[in-house]
């Protein structure tokens, strides 16, 4: 409940004040299911028409308002929304200056093959999904560029689109830039970095268990080899490797993303301009040109625009930062209404343990998350509201609450077939050499399970429940929050 406010009473009782999630959920399933769509306003409008709605069941209409405004407004908001504009800016630079490809090149022209081009896929993949922070845009990439190379050096289709898909939740679990990591972070209380330390033994486990998965699959299956001619790319663009390996050195060191990303803008912005991989400024360039520019100016009369690549960037997060935002405004109505402490007294039946606790928090946001098809929205609606109270009441050390909540939501979310991640990988193979359906693809996803694996066997063993807990209390984490 908000410091300093009262009670927000419902027609129905406090259960009510859950009608914004319950309406929420319902038309993501019919925007996402029924009409088939994942484009903004698929997100948006659910979130929007879940506080209309929840409008009418309001006693008292002014505090309503005046609850969502405080819940949108609450520093618990904002920390995230900030870290996101930074991260799109970082992220996009290294995307448009061509990373990835170079990473994909250099792997192909080594002569690698079959299983082991699978294996190097996935490296590659997990290598620039955990610099860049983005699942779906190492997908592109990967599909883009490892996929076709990978069919013609005889690697298997599914096998290998799983690993890029792999690759991809690799990251997005475990960058310091990811959505989810900040999320996930910051719906705790506690710092990035300190989370991405304690989740290195999660997550290197689940890539070393789908590295053997790769091998052993690949050993008895493989597609039809052919000869490949040598992938083009500018070799300078692995320069880009240099910011990035800074920028997380800087992310562990400082514990501040917002400082980690300044120093990988300035550096990456630095480094492509410098090597001529993009121009620093494009004034009316015409046609002909074919860098992209940090800043661009073009057009004329009211129709001038400045825009670029660090324009792109800050743009890519506005679906995120508005759908955090309003939901932030349903978790404060949910909270001023007392539904948390409802919802809290009921799971406490059940979640009676610090393992009942954690097998609850994992089994929300995987059951969220694979609902929505997207893992960032579903930590934003369970991490503040319900996984925070619910850990701290047994004890459970804020940092593992918030491997809970990431690691868990990167698993199904990356691997049923009626997700977008899966959906949006087939889509690249749709008009290529060896078309795959989500159905091929979904078992190939080994990272998924893998982790899914790893988390469950670290909530059944207890592994990771004092994580950075040495001579700190869950009150000194509740001073933190109200300092």
């Amino acid at each position: 409940m908000l410091k300093g406010s009262k009670k927000l009473e419902f027609y129905g009782g406090e259960w009510m004040s859950f009608v914004p999630f319950i309406v929420f959920l319902v038309l993501i399933i019919l925007t996402t299911f029924v009409f088939g769509s994942i484009s903004n306003g698929a997100l948006w409008i659910p979130a929007f028409m879940a506080l209309i709605v929840a409008f009418f069941f309001a006693k008292d209409k002014k505090l309503y308002s005046e609850t969502i405004i405080k819940g949108m407004a609450s520093k618990e908001a904002i920390i995230p929304v900030v870290c996101w504009l930074f991260a799109g800016v970082f992220s996009r630079i290294l995307r448009e200056s061509g990373l990835a490809a170079g990473i994909a090149g250099l792997a192909a022209n080594l002569g690698m093959s079959g299983t082991f081009f699978v294996i190097i896929s996935f490296l590659a993949s997990a290598l620039f999904a955990t610099a860049s922070g983005t699942g779906f845009g190492t997908i592109a990439a990967g599909m883009g560029v490892l996929y076709p190379a990978g069919i013609a050096l005889g690697a298997h289709p599914a096998l290998l689109a799983g690993a890029i898909v792999s690759g991809g939740a690799f990251g997005d679990n475990l960058a310091p830039v990811s959505d989810t990591t900040i999320c996930s972070a910051t719906s705790q209380g506690v710092d990035v970095p300190g989370v991405v330390r304690s989740r290195l033994k999660y997550a290197l486990t689940a890539g070393a268990i789908t590295l053997v998965g790769i091998i052993i699959f690949g050993m008895t299956s493989s597609g039809s080899a052919a000869p490949v001619e040598a992938i083009e790319y500018n070799s300078i663009a692995l320069l880009m490797l240099i910011p990035v390996a800074i920028t997380i050195y800087v992310a562990i060191k400082t514990g501040d993303i917002i400082i980690a990303t300044t120093v990988g803008i300035v550096l990456a912005g630095f480094t492509a301009v410098a090597t001529g991989i993009m121009d620093f400024v494009q004034i009316d360039p015409g046609a002909e040109v074919t860098k992209k520019a940090l800043f661009r100016v073009v057009g004329s009369g009211l129709d001038r625009t400045v825009d670029g690549v660090i324009y792109t960037g800050i743009n890519s997060m506005i679906q995120v930062i508005l759908l955090a935002i309003l939901l932030f405004g349903s978790i404060a109505i949910m909270r001023e209404g007392h539904g948390d402490v409802k919802l809290l007294k009921s799971l406490g039946k059940i979640a009676k343990t610090p393992r009942g606790s954690e097998f609850t928090i994992a089994g929300m946001i995987i059951s969220l998350s694979a609902l929505m098809g997207l893992n960032a929205p579903a930590i934003l609606a369970v991490g503040s509201s319900f996984a925070k109270p619910l850990s701290r009441k047994h004890g459970i050390s804020p940092y593992r609450t918030a491997n809970l909540l990431d690691a868990t939501s990167c698993t199904l979310v990356y691997s049923l077939p009626w997700t977008p991640a899966i959906i949006y990988t087939i889509g690249f193979t749709k008009d290529g050499v060896h078309p795959l359906t989500a159905i091929e693809v979904t078992p190939f996803v080994f990272y998924a399970f893998a982790m899914l694996a790893v988390m469950i066997g670290s909530i059944i063993l207890g592994i990771g429940r004092n994580d950075n807990m040495k001579g700190r209390t869950i009150e000194d984490f509740e001073e933190k929050a109200v300092e």
